[in-house]
Formats: C-alpha cells, structure tokens, sequence
C-alpha cells in the first residue's frame, strides 16, 4: 500500500482519480480548498480519504499535506480559458506559483514522483495536427501559458533536484462528476444537462470546431500508470484518445444516446477558444502502456446515464 495525495482532489479529475486509488487500497489524502471543488463528490469515501481543506499557495498546509506521501498527483488548478482571460492574475497565482509550492513541498518530503494536470492548451493553434509533444508550444490564453509555465517548472524539478516528474496534457476530459452548472463548465457537461433537461445546447461558433475528448477513465487510466512508469520522469505526454469529433458530431452522437433529435442554438466564437484539437498518443503508449480504451461514444452513454442517475445534477 501506497500514500497518495491528490491535489484539487474534490473536483472532477480529482475524485475520480481518489475512488480509483482507494478501489485498489491505496492510503489516500486530499488537498482541496473546494472553490471550485465539491466535497459531496467524496460521498461514501469519507472512511477512507483524509481530507484536508487548504490552497496550494499556502507553503505550510501544502507541507503537512505532502509529508509521508509516496506521491503526489497534482490537479488543482483554476480551470478556464475565458476566466483565465477575465483574471488573469489569478490564473497566475494559482496554477504557477501553487504548482511551484507542491513542487517545494515534494521536493522536501522526498515523494517519489509527482505527476501533474498539463493542458493541450500550451500548444495554441498550431495549424500541425495531430499534436505531438515535441511541437513547439504556443498558447493563446493566460491559462495555457499558466498551465505551460508549471510544466516547465516539473521538468526543471527533475533536472536540477532529482525530483521525478510527469506531466500529462490533458486533452478534453470528460465524464461523471464533471460541473454543468458553472459558467466556465466544459462543453459536454454542459450539452448533457441541456438535452437532459430538454433544452437546446448552445455551440459557439459553427460547430465546425473539432476536439479529441478524452473520458474520464483514460485519464485516471494515465495517472496511476505515470506514478511508476519507468523511463516516464522528465517527460510530457498527451492524454486523450486519438480521435478528432466536431460539436456537431457530438450533438450528434448524443442524440442517439438519449434518443431524440438535439437540435443546438449557435452563439458567437469565444476569444482564446482553439478551432482544431487531435493528440498523437504514441509516446503514452510507449513509455505509459496507456490505452484509452473508452471512445467518445461510449464515454457519452456512460455520462448521460450518470447524470441521469445522480439527482440534483440536470439543471
């Protein structure tokens, strides 16, 4: 049995990461300050989960959550592009500087790996598709240069203390536990709840625009897999699926999972939002023995059929 510490763990990668561990035994502790995390997304772990309440910025709550771990799984972040757009400052202090303090904190604590939530977002709109890790990065919002920035620093944690890192760029996660109601909610939440609910989805922009949407059990899948991985220290690598899906197909696709037509209402494009998105996960493959084994639509029918499920979720 390992200790873990899983960062932002109340938020959505964050618990699904937590109920994975403590399925397979593992000791877990979580770090939330729950402001944009939820602790009912813990419900009937409570037994099995030390929870501590405290912000990654806080060099001394970040210290007596690490002591003892074995590793870390760094999540908190302050998600967003547009409220990274809107406060930026912010997007700066917590995603740069708090990734900086675990990093300190693990390095001290002599955890054996740390492995981080990077972004697709660090590489912009490069029109090169897929995105391969190698590419030159260059995000087009406060928060991909946030979420490239503490990539950077994990690497340089691994180069200059010994200390092993992973960073995964997350590709478009989705699944149960995931907030349809925020303002800054991910599209496919967002779309579920809608059709759901029986109202129409709202797309920005023409629905042209493409993702690789990743499901939530491929990125738990790359975390657990990254903490031990050998060869993997030091190293960035794509997490998603491998496959490019418009909203329209989306939209699509969920019609058929809920079984009527999903007709969506068009609004204007949003600055910072990226057109084209496809990952290469070749090297996760490699080193990880990644396998993203659930496809989109797969993942769309296990989501509707959580939120279906989970009350208080369809908006």
């Amino acid at each position: 049995m390992a200790t873990y510490l899983v960062t932002g763990g109340c938020g959505f990668i964050g618990s699904n990461l937590v109920r994975a561990l403590v399925e397979r035994g593992e000791k877990v502790r979580v770090l939330d300050n729950l402001s944009t995390g939820r602790i009912e997304n813990l419900a009937g772990l409570e037994a099995n989960v030390q929870l501590i309440r405290g912000d990654i910025t806080d060099a001394a709550t970040v210290a007596e959550a690490v002591a003892g771990c074995d590793y870390v799984l760094h999540q908190a972040a302050l998600p967003s592009v547009p409220r990274s757009i809107e406060a930026p400052l912010e997007s700066d202090r917590i995603n740069v500087h708090g990734t900086l303090v675990v990093l300190e904190a693990a390095r001290k604590a002599k955890v054996k790996r740390v492995v981080y939530a990077a972004s697709s977002s660090a590489y912009g709109e490069t029109p090169t598709l897929p995105k391969v890790e190698t590419m030159t990065p260059s995000p087009l919002s406060p928060y991909g240069v946030s979420k490239l920035a503490a990539e950077h620093y994990m690497s340089v944690y691994t180069y200059c203390y010994g200390l092993e890192t992973v960073s995964l760029r997350y590709f478009n996660v989705f699944g149960p536990r995931q907030d349809p109601n925020s303002h800054y909610a991910a599209v496919i939440p967002r779309f579920v709840t809608a059709a759901l609910s029986g109202r129409s989805p709202t797309i920005f922009g023409d629905g042209l625009q493409s993702r690789d949407f990743c499901f939530i059990d491929n990125a738990v899948e790359a975390n657990l897999l990254a903490c031990t991985a050998p060869g993997a220290s030091g190293r960035v690598f794509n997490v998603a699926c491998g496959v490019r899906t418009t909203l329209l197909e989306v939209i699509g696709t969920l019609s058929e999972v809920v079984g009527r037509k999903i007709l969506a209402v068009h609004e204007a494009e949003r600055a910072g939002d990226i057109k084209h998105s496809l990952a290469d996960i070749t090297l996760a493959r490699q080193v990880l023995g990644y396998t993203a084994g659930v496809g989109i639509a797969e993942g769309l029918a296990r989501t509707v059929e959580w939120y279906r499920q989970d009350v208080g979720k369809v908006a």
